[in-house]
């Protein structure tokens, strides 16, 4: 190390190297680039001036069995993605521990790399001492052989070509890191993303339908259940009250219609003829309405929240998640808040025997955009 005191001149600005000069080593061009770039490199020493020790290759083993750990994490989050049981079943099961391997594996993965590389740097490269002194002006020409030199040096100081342990170590873990980027696509070969398991045929695109399609119930109008699966008359809801509905058909209270959950509103009469009033403005609105009785997704639009606070006084319905409002005789537009799609109605009726049922499924997509949505 340099002893202390302040530089002297001719410390801190030493005569100018010919950079043509074939004598120079690599090194001999990065310390005159980094002297004209104001950069003076006082103290410089390898972690193992001599090469090839035992010490050297401990450290050796220890960072190529991080890079190890990140392939064999990758690779564990490569088949677990593709071979786990990941289909949604009630209770308990394999397919319970899906997404926290998921997390785990993609965790260690990417720790291997990073702690990895971070104790590279940290025990490999060679310890430097550096002052810069500010300045003004341009380069000239000869900055980019000075350039050229200091990037080959830094492969030089990483001595990569001389340790072939971490060298392939590294491209193990930079393979599982790559495989886990390919899953994306992968996935798309192995599951259909716009067809749920079980559709009935001809239903087309899942992000375009909900369980209230008839197609779900052999072609009739699909009934509004409560979650325990009993069908919701007009007297459920009390004037100015609101209650969560499903479909009523198999499944249709679980995750697996988890785009379905709906509110069904009961206006006051004043406000119900405002909101007809206001249908007419959206033509797929226009015949939506039963009585004083108006069903909304309860699927956010911008986020997939549920939005579910309904302010009776205002008629507002929010969003707990972003502070999204929807005006609800206004067709559920939104007034505040990220949201900047209506809330899409369902049509209803009510059958033969008293119950609510959906007319047609939703006009619209449920929830929040999609680069498919029309």
């Amino acid at each position: 190390m340099r002893p202390p005191g302040p530089l002297l001149r001719e410390q801190v600005e030493p005569p100018e190297v010919d950079v043509h000069d074939p004598r120079l080593t690599r090194f001999d061009l990065v310390k005159e680039s980094a002297r004209r770039d104001g950069v003076h490199i006082v103290h410089y020493e390898p972690q193992f001036p001599v090469p090839g020790t035992r010490a050297e290759r401990r450290v050796e083993r220890s960072i190529a069995l991080l890079f190890l750990l990140a392939f064999v994490a990758g690779a564990a989050f490569f088949a677990i993605f593709i071979w786990w049981p990941w289909r949604y079943e009630t209770g308990s099961g394999l397919n319970k521990l899906y997404t926290p391997l998921l997390g785990l594996t993609l965790a260690l993965t990417l720790a291997g790399i990073g702690f990895g590389i971070i104790s590279f740097v940290k025990k490999l490269l060679p310890v430097e001492v550096a002052v810069e002194h500010r300045h003004t002006g341009g380069s000239d020409p000869a900055e980019y052989r000075l350039t050229g030199g200091l990037l080959t040096s830094i492969a030089d100081e990483t001595a990569i070509q001389r340790r072939p342990l971490i060298k392939g170590a590294l491209a193990a873990g930079l393979l599982g890191v790559g495989a886990v980027a390919t899953l994306p696509l992968i996935g798309a070969l192995i599951k259909n993303p716009h067809k749920m398991a079980g559709q009935p045929e001809g239903l087309g695109d899942v992000f375009m339908h909900t369980g209230f399609n008839p197609g779900y119930n052999n072609g009739n109008p699909v009934r509004l259940v409560h979650e325990d699966g009993t069908p919701v008359r007009p007297s459920d809801v009390s004037i100015g009250g609101q209650i969560t509905v499903f479909p009523g058909i198999p499944d249709g209270t679980t995750n697996k219609f988890a785009d379905s959950p709906t509110l069904l509103i009961h206006l006051r009469t004043s406000d119900a003829d405002t909101l007809r009033r206001n249908l007419a403005n959206v033509p797929v609105n226009r015949d939506v309405m039963w009585g004083d009785y108006i069903a909304y997704s309860k699927i956010c639009t911008h986020a997939g929240c549920p939005a579910s606070l309904y302010e009776q006084q205002t008629n507002r319905l929010l969003c707990p998640c972003h502070q999204s409002q929807f005006q609800i005789t206004d067709n559920a537009r939104p007034i505040f808040g990220p949201a900047t799609r209506r809330l899409p109605a369902l049509p209803l009726d009510v059958d033969d025997e008293g119950f609510f049922i959906a007319k047609s499924d939703y006009a619209v997509p449920v929830g929040p955009g999609f680069w498919e949505r029309p």
